[in-house]
């Protein structure tokens, strides 16, 4: 049985990764990911409070050659082995986009291979499929990441039709801002997550936007097909800027007013407290545009969907209402390359192919 072996690279923020798929003429249900290598800048940007693009750029350029040979050796296969290099184009830093994709378009030259561009959204759905090769469609799926809160419907595999979005800050942007206004370390979401562990999450009442009204904003023509909701309705989607500064507020009166600097207890309910706002606002939302497509299944991917407590009470609320909700490996939620090949496998078995003129796009729409 032939085999199609790709090589996928993600440079869109902070990290450089590359990974090697397989699949055999079954299709995706036989991706096999054979390596998946990721350099994470963390450390570097954790001085800053956040990601400095111009960093990112360079520290891309450093690592991106050491990350695909290592990607090509653990997944030992030689470039000659290789079918097809795909590539996330956009969107994201354009600076650590261009990385990747001068990269991939020079093996491309190089190797005479196909080139495949991939939407960075695109690649975190695809990661459920490698997780669960046998999603029931048609699907809803919820991207929540720190640049990213989306809600999608599948009516098919390959098939990406938005339903509803944030309009200001995206939820893992929102816990990077709580943790900073509280003194944490970044990224913000994981120390938010491991705090709120010991706190009350009814401690505090934070307030959370509720869209009901049409955004004023004109979104781009999309076809809807009958008896679809109206994505001008808004009810799907979030906001997550008056919550960041709803704890903002509460923290200056409370520093106003109590003895000094928070205690560790009350720290650790204002974590419990917002993050249980935010699960609650995402899940609200996801399960109802579930409902209102009659979703055989409820996808949760990016870098958001690693927080402890949204796989909770998820994966409860499902159990709850009969809805298989389906969730990457903790590996494949924050940013990487295998789920960049799985995405590139798909486009590539569809034909979807770009030329050599390809050119990263910030604002790339899905």
């Amino acid at each position: 049985m032939s085999e199609t072996t790709l090589l996928g690279i993600e440079t869109s923020c902070d990290e450089t990764a590359a990974a090697v798929a397989v699949e055999t003429a079954a299709g995706p249900a036989s991706w096999e990911i054979r390596s998946s290598v990721i350099a994470s800048q963390v450390e570097i940007h954790r001085e800053w409070g956040g990601v400095v693009p111009e960093l990112a750029s360079r520290q891309h350029l450093r690592d991106i050659c050491g990350v695909v040979e290592r990607a090509l050796c653990d997944g030992r296969v030689g470039w000659a082995q290789l079918d097809a290099i795909a590539v996330t184009q956009g969107p994201g830093l354009v600076g650590s986009l261009l990385v990747g994709v001068a990269f991939a378009k020079a093996l491309a030259v190089a190797l005479d291979r196909p080139l495949v561009p991939v939407h960075h959204l695109a690649g975190h759905i695809e990661s459920l499929f490698l997780c669960h090769p046998h999603l029931p469609l048609p699907a809803v799926v919820l991207v929540v990441s720190g640049g990213h809160t989306s809600l999608y419907h599948l009516p098919q595999a390959g098939t990406y039709r938005l339903v509803g979005r944030t309009r200001d800050d995206a939820a893992g942007e929102a816990f990077d801002k709580v943790a900073k206004l509280l003194g944490l370390t970044y990224p913000g979401g994981p120390v938010i997550d491991r705090l709120a562990r010991r706190g009350d999450e009814h401690a505090i009442r934070f307030p959370v936007a509720r869209m009901t009204h049409a955004d004023r904003v004109e979104e781009p023509a999309t076809v809807v097909p009958p008896g679809s909701p109206k994505i001008g309705e808004g009810r799907m989607d979030f906001s997550f800027s008056g919550l960041k500064t709803a704890v903002a507020r509460y923290v200056r009166r409370r520093q106003a007013t109590g003895p000094g600097a928070l205690s560790e207890t009350e720290l650790a309910d204002i974590c419990a407290s917002f993050q249980r706002a935010v699960v609650d606002a995402l899940l609200d939302r996801a399960f109802e545009a579930a409902r209102r497509f009659g979703a055989c299944s409820l996808g949760i991917a990016g870098g958001v969907s690693a927080n402890s407590r949204l796989r909770e009470v998820a994966t409860a609320r499902g159990v709850e209402r009969g809805l298989p909700v389906m969730l990457p490996t903790l590996h494949l939620s924050t940013d990487n390359a295998a789920m960049i090949a799985a995405a590139g496998l798909r486009r590539l078995r569809a034909g979807m192919t770009a030329s050599l003129d390809l050119n990263a796009d910030a604002a790339l729409t899905l």
